[in-house]
C-alpha cells in the first residue's frame, strides 16, 4: 500500500512505498528523488482534490516584499547612466516619445547637408540632451505592438524625455516580476521558502538585472508571461477546489460516473488579459498562450477524471474547453487590440488609411476600413518577420536559440574602452587601459545549474508525475523552443529574459527536494548545507560580474577576469 507523502518545511513531497523496503538503499534514495509527487490512491478524490496554499499567509507576504523591495533597490541604483541612448533604446524609447505626441510612431529624421538623412547615432546625441526637435509626425513603419511602448513612455510622461523617464517603466517591471516569480513558485511548491529562494534567483540574476534597466519590452514580456502562467496555475487550484465543494454539498465521495459541472473560472480571464497584453509587447509571448491553453484543459480533464467522472471526463473538452478558449484565446485578442487604442484613434499612424484607400479589398469588405487597415497593419509586419530582409540580416552579437541556457553568446549594450590612466578614475598601470561596459550577461552559476534543473525537471515530471515541474519545462519550452524554427533571421540571447524566471522556479523546487521533510533527520541537514552554499555561490557569482553590467569602470585584467568565454566578447 502507498503510504500518505510526507511535505517538509520546504514543501518537497518524499515518497515512501512498502515496497522501498525491500529495495536498496541506493534504489530507494533514487526512487525518493525521482518520483517527487504520486498520487495518494488511498485519499478521497475530494480531499485530493483540495489544494491549500501555506498556511504561512503573512510571513509568505512579508518573504514576498523583502525579496521583492530588495531587487528594486539593486535596479534602481543608478539605473539612469549612463544618459545616452543604449543598444535599441534608439527605437524603444523613441518611439515610446513618438506615442505621447501623437498617438503613434512618427518619424525621426535629419538632413545632412548633403541633402541625404543622417545616421540615427547622430540624432541620439541630441535626445540624450532631451531634444526631441528631429521628431515628425509622417508616420514610421514600426514592427512591434505599441504596448511595451507605451509603459517606457508611462516613465517619460512622469519624468521627462530623459534615460532616467524612458528607463523608469522597466525598473518597476523588472521588480514585478521577482514578486510574480516568488507567488507562483509559492503556489507551485506549496512552499514560501522555495518562492522565496525563486525569486532572490532573479534578483540577483544578471540578464534580469539589465533588462530591468535598459528601455526595452521585452522585460515587459517577461512580466506578463509569468503573469498569465501564474493565473493558469490559480485557476487550476481554484477549479480543483470548486469541484470540491459541488462534491462535499451534495455529500458525495466522487461524481459517479456524472461528468460535474461547469463552472466560471475568473482566473481563466485574468490569464487572457495576461497573456494578451504580452502579445501586445512582442509577438513572440503568443506561444505561451498556446501551450497553457491545452494545458487548461488538459488539467480540466484530469480533475475531473479525479472526481470520478469517469469515461465522462472528456466532457471536459467541450464544458471547460470551449469557455477556457473564449476566456483566454478570445479575451488576448480583444485585449491585444486595445492596446491599439492611439493608433485607430488618430489618423495619422501607419497603414491608418488603408481601408479607406482600398474600399473594393477583401478585408475592407468583411470588416469595414479601420479594421481592414489594422489586420493588414498585422500582416505586413509578419511578413516583415519572416521575409527577405530578416533572413538576410545578421548581427554581431546574434547567437542559436540552443545555446541560451548555456549562455553561448551575451550581448554587448554599451562599452566605452581604451579609457586612459588617470581619465575619470581609471587606475590601470600606465602600459594598459581602462574600459566601462553593459553585457546582457546571466549570472553563470544560476543559469548552468537551472540548465542542469531543466532537464532532470524533464524527468521529475513524466516519471515522477510532478505537474509542478511540468509547469516549469513548458514555460520554460513556450518561450524558447519556437526560437529554433525562425531560420536564418538573426536573434538575441537577450530573448532568454523570458526563460529565467520559470528555470529559477525550477531550481528553487529541486533545491526543495534537495532538502527534503521536516523529518528527514540527516539527510534534511545534508540537503540544506547543499542548497545553502549553492545559493549563495549563485549571488557571489552575482556580485563578481557586477561591474560588467553597470558600466562600472574596469581595468583590462579585471574586464577580462570576468569574461570566461572568448563569445562573451
Amino acid at each position: 500500500m502507498t503510504q500518505p507523502n510526507v511535505v517538509g518545511e520546504a514543501g518537497a513531497p518524499v515518497v515512501i512505498e512498502a515496497e522501498a523496503a525491500h529495495a536498496t538503499p541506493r534504489h530507494g534514495r533514487l526512487r525518493s528523488l525521482v518520483r517527487a509527487t504520486n498520487p495518494r490512491q488511498d485519499i478521497p478524490a475530494i480531499d485530493q482534490l483540495r489544494e491549500g496554499l501555506p498556511g504561512d499567509r503573512l510571513i509568505g507576504w512579508i518573504v514576498t516584499l523583502v525579496i521583492t523591495l530588495l531587487g528594486f533597490f539593486i535596479r534602481f541604483v543608478n539605473f539612469a547612466n549612463p544618459s545616452k541612448v543604449l543598444f535599441d533604446e534608439t527605437y524603444y524609447a523613441k518611439d515610446a516619445w513618438s506615442l505621447l505626441q501623437y498617438g503613434y510612431e512618427g518619424s525621426w529624421h535629419r538632413e545632412g547637408e548633403d541633402g541625404e538623412g543622417v545616421d540615427q547615432s547622430v540624432i541620439n546625441v541630441d535626445v540624450a540632451q532631451g531634444s526631441w526637435a528631429d521628431l515628425n509626425s509622417n508616420a514610421s513603419f514600426v514592427v512591434h505592438p505599441p504596448f511595451g511602448k507605451w509603459l517606457i513612455a508611462s516613465g517619460e510622461w512622469l519624468f521627462g524625455f530623459n534615460s532616467f523617464g524612458w528607463r523608469f517603466a522597466s525598473v518597476i517591471f523588472g521588480t514585478l516580476l521577482i514578486l510574480m516569480v516568488i507567488r507562483l513558485a509559492r503556489r507551485l511548491s506549496r512552499s514560501t521558502l522555495i518562492g522565496g529562494l525563486a525569486g532572490l534567483f532573479v534578483c540577483v540574476d544578471g540578464l534580469s538585472f539589465v533588462m530591468s534597466r535598459i528601455a526595452l519590452v521585452d522585460i515587459f514580456c517577461a512580466f506578463f508571461i509569468v503573469a498569465g502562467v501564474a493565473a493558469v496555475v490559480a485557476d487550476r487550484d481554484y477549479f480543483r477546489n470548486k469541484l470540491a465543494a459541488f462534491l462535499d454539498q451534495r455529500g458525495l465521495s466522487d461524481l459517479g460516473g456524472a461528468p460535474g459541472p461547469w463552472i466560471f473560472r475568473p482566473w481563466l480571464i485574468v490569464a487572457g488579459v495576461m497573456f494578451g497584453l504580452g502579445a501586445s509587447c512582442k509577438w513572440s509571448s503568443m506561444y505561451a498562450l498556446a501551450v497553457f491553453g491545452i494545458v487548461v484543459v488538459a488539467w480540466s480533464v484530469g480533475a475531473r477524471r479525479l472526481a470520478g467522472a469517469g469515461r465522462r471526463q472528456w466532457w471536459a473538452l467541450l464544458i471547460d474547453g470551449v469557455p477556457a478558449f473564449i476566456a483566454m484565446v478570445v479575451v488576448a485578442a480583444v485585449s491585444y487590440t486595445a492596446t491599439w487604442a492611439g493608433w485607430f484613434a488618430t489618423s495619422g499612424g501607419w497603414l491608418r488609411d488603408w481601408g479607406t484607400q482600398n474600399p473594393d479589398s477583401l478585408l475592407t469588405r468583411l470588416l469595414g476600413p479601420d479594421l481592414a487597415a489594422f489586420v493588414k497593419y498585422q500582416i505586413d509586419v509578419y511578413d516583415f518577420h519572416t521575409g527577405d530582409y530578416m533572413a538576410e540580416a545578421t548581427h554581431h552579437y546574434q547567437s542559436d536559440a540552443i545555446t541560451w541556457p548555456i549562455i553561448g553568446r551575451t550581448v554587448g549594450i554599451d562599452a566605452v574602452t581604451d579609457i586612459k590612466p588617470g581619465v575619470d578614475g581609471c587606475d590601470a598601470a600606465a602600459d594598459s587601459t581602462c574600459l566601462t561596459v553593459i553585457a546582457a550577461l546571466g549570472t553563470p552559476l544560476l543559469w548552468w545549474a537551472a540548465t542542469i534543473v531543466l532537464i532532470a525537471g524533464l524527468v521529475w515530471w513524466i516519471a515522477g508525475a510532478d505537474w509542478r515541474f511540468g509547469v516549469v519545462v513548458l514555460a520554460t519550452c513556450s518561450t524558447w523552443v519556437p526560437w529554433f524554427f525562425v531560420g536564418t533571421r538573426p536573434i538575441f540571447y537577450f530573448y532568454a529574459i523570458t526563460m529565467i524566471p520559470f528555470m529559477a522556479i525550477g531550481l528553487a523546487l529541486a533545491l526543495g527536494v534537495l532538502i527534503g521533510p521536516a523529518k528527514a533527520g540527516d539527510r534534511r541537514r545534508r540537503g540544506s548545507l547543499i542548497a545553502g552554499a549553492i545559493t549563495t555561490l549563485i549571488i557571489l557569482d552575482f556580485a563578481f560580474i557586477y561591474p560588467v553590467l553597470t558600466d562600472t569602470m574596469m581595468t583590462r585584467t579585471e574586464w577580462s577576469l570576468r569574461m570566461w568565454f572568448p563569445a562573451w566578447i
